[in-house]
């Protein structure tokens, strides 16, 4: 298994290559990426939707002192959707314990938004609840429900006192963008590791270029991110008899027979490819495999830093024992400065150091400070689930850059903004570098005024609704004589006159199919 592999895992092109490999059907299959467990969340959704109008209904009946009594076929809905939530729930939990980790992070950036939304909601709840207290007839029992909600809305009110977000900070705290690395280089305008993809990353502002490098039979490196050829170029066509051959078991001629950007048309992998020109078409069908020594051409050009995983070839071969050594060769033959180069691969790391210390080496495990410098790494590259807000100021203050992989989203981009870390690497460089602020920046001044002002309108708002109710209920009672209670609401009158209307209407029925009768018997 190739160095930088073991450190980073396998990473792909979309969120389902960065889990588990049960979390993706594989794109030689389909032809396309397909993370089947959105599928789950999908259903999921419809599900949770189908039971929040179900509640919806009930609170709007309990408003008018109503029940809601279900059909049975409505009561079988809701055991399955809970019981596919709960089945859905723990296949995620398990296949996609990075996303979840990115659930939580999200919630770093959108806290401060999703608690006055939960005000507002409780706030709205309170019309129900202050109804059912002024009907309800054992004081106790209401006296529980009114307890309950205002301990649940005081706990909600207090929670900005203990929430933390990056992005809740003064503007001139705010450090500089964190650089793009482009990763395989902008595989969404172009075929992932082909020179097109990597000038595509350069021109939408890319400062750094990240690739997977393979070793041919004949000791040539070259860019493949998989294991075969079978996704990524047409050696199936060409070689028909090893389509599941291993890439490092080529010969450099031969990987220079094939094509390796057509597929990216026919696939579609990002659904981006109609966005490109007719020109930018047939450069795209008509790319070749890339090697190592090009790609390092590039970026010594264009000025690039450059990332690479280093994968060792399997046992048999030529290079097996080298492959550090015949890739270190080919960087000291292209014209790229050392230092443009951070070094990934862990295997031999301080025989690499001694022999070309420029390189910046990098590390991809999360060890403590003082160990990352007495093994003179520079910078870490970790996916961005494992890095805590907190730890890139920790590691700035020990002169250790950090890099993320792979941001895509912008308001992922926004967090590793916020919280200091110097670079990430994404698929989609175009769309981050015209990022001129963080989404959800604001200062802590304006979110101070923002969550008392919020709890402060909540609180007038309970307190009016409760009023409201309190003098609707006491002048019901003093004009009827008699407490209004859950069963004589206005849907309950609604039912009764249609009852009558219902019978009347059956009578009527009756008579009119009595005197029919009674003709055809005259006849």
């Amino acid at each position: 298994m190739a160095a930088g592999g073991r450190e980073r895992g396998e990473r792909g092109a979309g969120n389902s290559r960065r889990t588990a490999a049960a979390t993706r059907f594989t794109f030689s299959t389909l032809g396309f990426w397909f993370p089947w467990s959105l599928v789950l969340l999908v259903v999921a959704a419809a599900f949770f939707t189908y039971v929040t109008v179900l509640m919806l209904l009930a609170v709007c009946l309990l408003s008018e002192g109503q029940k809601l009594y279900l059909h049975w076929s409505h009561k079988i809905g809701i055991v399955v959707s809970l019981t596919f939530s709960i089945v859905a729930t723990a296949v995620l939990s398990d296949l996609w314990s990075k996303e979840l980790t990115t659930l939580l992070l999200s919630f770093q950036v959108t806290a401060p938004f999703l608690h006055v939304g939960g005000v507002f909601l409780l706030t709205a709840l309170s019309w129900p609840v202050a109804l059912h207290f002024f009907r309800m007839t054992s004081r106790v029992r209401g006296g529980l429900i009114l307890g309950f909600y205002l301990s649940f809305l005081s706990v909600l009110y207090l929670v900005p006192l203990g929430l933390y977000s990056p992005c809740i900070k003064e503007v001139r705290t705010l450090g500089p963008p964190p650089a793009l690395i482009g990763h395989r280089g902008a595989p969404m305008l172009a075929p992932e590791n082909t020179l097109m993809s990597f000038e595509k990353a350069v021109e939408t502002g890319s400062e750094g270029l990240e690739t997977d490098v393979t070793i041919s039979v004949d000791g040539v490196p070259f860019l493949m991110h998989d294991q075969t050829l079978r996704r990524t170029t047409n050696v199936q066509h060409i070689f028909p008899n090893r389509t599941n051959t291993a890439a490092s078991l080529f010969s450099w001629s031969e990987l220079q027979s094939l094509n390796a950007g057509a597929w990216f048309l026919s696939s579609d992998p990002f659904s981006t490819a109609g966005s490109l020109s007719a020109e930018e078409r047939l450069r795209a069908a008509q790319q070749p495999v890339c090697s190592l020594q090009a790609f390092l051409q590039l970026a010594a050009q264009t000025e690039q830093l450059v990332i690479f995983d280093l994968y060792r070839p399997p046992r048999g071969h030529p290079f097996r024992d080298t492959w550090i050594h015949r890739t270190l060769e080919v960087i000291h033959e292209s014209s790229i400065n050392s230092s443009q180069v951070l070094w990934l691969p862990s295997d031999l790391r301080s025989l690499v150091h001694l022999s070309d210390p420029s390189l910046q080496q990098t590390s991809g495990s999360r060890l403590p400070p003082e160990d990352l410098q007495r093994n003179n790494i520079l910078r870490l590259n970790l996916h961005y689930s494992d890095m805590s807000t907190q730890s890139p100021s920790a590691y700035s203050a020990s002169n250790v850059s950090t890099n993320l992989y792979v941001v895509t989203q912008p308001w992922l981009f926004s967090l590793a903004w916020c919280s200091g870390v110097q670079s990430v690497t994404t698929n989609n460089p175009q769309l981050l570098s015209s990022i001129t602020a963080p989404l959800f920046l604001m200062s802590p001044e304006e979110y101070n005024l923002m969550w008392i002002l919020t709890d402060l309108l909540s609180l007038l708002l309970i307190i009016l609704f409760f009023i409201f109710h309190w003098w609707r209920e006491r002048g019901l009672a003093f004009c009827s004589g008699t407490k209004v209670s859950l069963d004589n609401g206005t849907y309950s009158k609604f039912k009764a006159e249609m009852s009558d209307i219902w019978s009347v209407s059956s009578i009527n029925s009756q008579a009119e199919r009595t005197s029919n009768l009674a003709t055809v018997m005259q006849h």
